[in-house]
């Protein structure tokens, strides 16, 4: 794997996992360092949650071998699993307590003393900007304090591993901020990070390395610009073409563009210099009801290695 990091909290080696005669992971690695942020990525069945769930210690590989935390789940699992936070993609808090005893009884369930654990809701609260709002019901938080929330759950227990499953999804722009902002700075506190996210710019906000996983096989692994300079192209033409024009597209880019994807709504032409290509298509005669260039992306990388766009 490139960029292994030395530290390793998660050690994985060729695991494999089926359920019902389906194989959903395929002998995989995966890798993740004390302090570092890693994006896992995959259209719906690339085997993400069966990984999730093994790195989590809450089901057993078939075969190959991980480490998490340095220790063998198998054996291990209930120890591993008191030093992670896992962060579910739906909120599960009890929306008749106040986001005080929510988190005070999540650290009682860890062990924590009464005393330690009211010391401890009070710092998380405080990290998080809701301390004025501890004693209000969960029922009454907005859906960013609600995440917040659930994040500062994730925390009681001052994790060595935070698992994050759609951290942000359904979020406004703001709350999604102030999210990042908060798991930017767990990270720079030592907290490693495994974040699964269909927002794109979240995985290139916090990611340092994102691995792309599609039919249960890793497709691409490495850093977010190094995965977008060798898949992509600098620049990528978008265009919405009138019925027909697909194919006279894919013609006039001949020898000017490095890849052309059709997608249903529009058609993607991935180039060097986005200008010239469409003055080429200009001259052409190829009729657009709307075109643009934009710089090429991460969302890019995962159309072109799994041939799905990444939605939710």
């Amino acid at each position: 794997m490139t960029g292994a990091p030395d530290e390793a909290l998660v050690r994985a080696r060729g695991l494999r996992k089926s359920y019902r005669g389906h194989e959903a992971v395929r002998g995989v690695d995966f890798t993740v360092g004390r302090g570092e942020s890693v994006g896992l990525l995959g259209p719906n069945g690339a085997g993400k949650s069966s990984l999730m769930r093994m790195i989590g210690c809450v089901s057993r590989p078939d075969s190959g071998e991980l480490r998490v935390l340095g220790m063998d789940p198998a054996g291990r699992g209930p120890h591993i699993r008191g030093r992670l936070g896992v962060v579910p993609q739906y909120d599960c808090l009890d929306t008749e307590l106040s986001a005080r005893l929510n988190l005070y009884a999540y650290a009682r369930f860890f062990g924590l003393s009464r005393p330690e654990a009211r010391r401890r809701t009070g710092e998380l609260l405080a990290f998080a900007g809701l301390t004025d709002r501890a004693d209000s019901t969960v029922e009454t938080l907005s859906g960013g304090m609600r995440r917040r929330l659930v994040i500062l759950r994730a925390l009681v227990n001052s994790p060595d591993l935070l698992i994050l499953d759609e951290p942000t999804t359904g979020l406004d722009p703001e709350a999604r901020q102030i999210i990042w902002q908060q798991l930017r700075l767990l990270k720079k506190e030592g907290v490693s990070l495994v974040v699964t996210s269909h927002y794109m710019d979240e995985v290139e906000e916090l990611c340092d390395r994102v691995q792309i996983l599609d039919r249960g096989r890793t497709a691409a692994e490495g850093t977010p610009a190094a995965l977008t300079a060798r898949y992509a192209a600098p620049e990528v033409v978008e265009i919405r073409t009138e019925a027909g024009e697909d194919a006279r597209v894919r013609d006039a880019m001949a020898g000017l563009a490095s890849h052309v994807e059709v997608l249903p709504d529009r058609t993607l032409v991935y180039v060097d210099e986005g200008e010239r290509v469409l003055a080429r298509l200009r001259d052409r005669g190829i009729r657009s009801e709307a075109s643009m260039v934009r710089k090429g992306s991460l969302e890019d990388v995962f159309l072109r290695l799994t041939g799905r766009a990444l939605v939710g």
